[in-house]
């Protein structure tokens, strides 16, 4: 892995959030830690704890469930400029229900959690980073909840292409019809009528 340019990334993608000094940074790269992972390699299994916070610098990821009839049902994508957990997990220490993996060859830069409150002790900037970002997450969530109870599919899949265009192009339409909650014959159908 380029470890400095995905250093520089993750410096762009704090400094775009939060006031953070070259001094500031130093204590956030002292804890995180590479991770190069193949295409359909997995980040997390579920049964696993969840020991760490995943920020993606190339590739892409997603978190995704199985139902008891083994079909998978995917909650989140994490292309470059993302983080991705199962925060459950990460803030209990329970087992995961979630798994994660590499939709394409990925590089990722991981931190752990105990890490993540020796950065809070020494820097109390990137505690407001982390609020910040977990309300944008929130907000997110809901939205997604709410279109997902009131939206037909047609919808469901306009509203991903554009708040997701670049994740059209690179993961499988069976995995995108899994995050959508629909069939990928009714995606077929979908992006048919459009």
């Amino acid at each position: 892995m380029a470890l400095p340019s995905a250093l520089e990334l993750l410096r762009a993608h704090l400094q775009a959030r939060v006031p953070i000094t070259t001094a500031d940074f130093a204590v956030f790269e002292r804890h995180v830690r590479p991770l190069a992972l193949d295409k359909r390699q997995h980040l997390l299994v579920a049964g696993a704890v969840c020991t760490d916070l995943a920020f993606v610098t190339k590739g892409c990821l997603r978190s995704y469930s199985l139902n008891a009839q083994g079909q998978e049902h995917t909650l989140q994508f994490a292309p470059e400029d993302w983080w991705v957990s199962d925060l459950y997990s990460f803030l209990t220490q329970q087992p995961s229900t979630l798994n994660i993996d590499a939709l394409e060859d990925s590089q990722v830069l991981l931190l752990a959690q105990a890490d993540l409150e020796t950065i809070y002790a020494e820097c109390s900037l990137f505690e407001r980073y982390m609020r910040l970002l977990m309300q944008s997450r929130y907000v997110a969530l809901q939205e997604r909840v709410n279109a997902s109870l009131s939206q037909t599919a047609a919808e469901k899949y306009q509203h991903f292409v554009h708040q997701h265009p670049s994740i059209v192009q690179r993961v499988p339409q069976h995995v995108i019809a899994s995050y959508l909650g629909i069939t990928p014959e009714s995606l077929s159908r979908v992006r048919r009528q459009l």
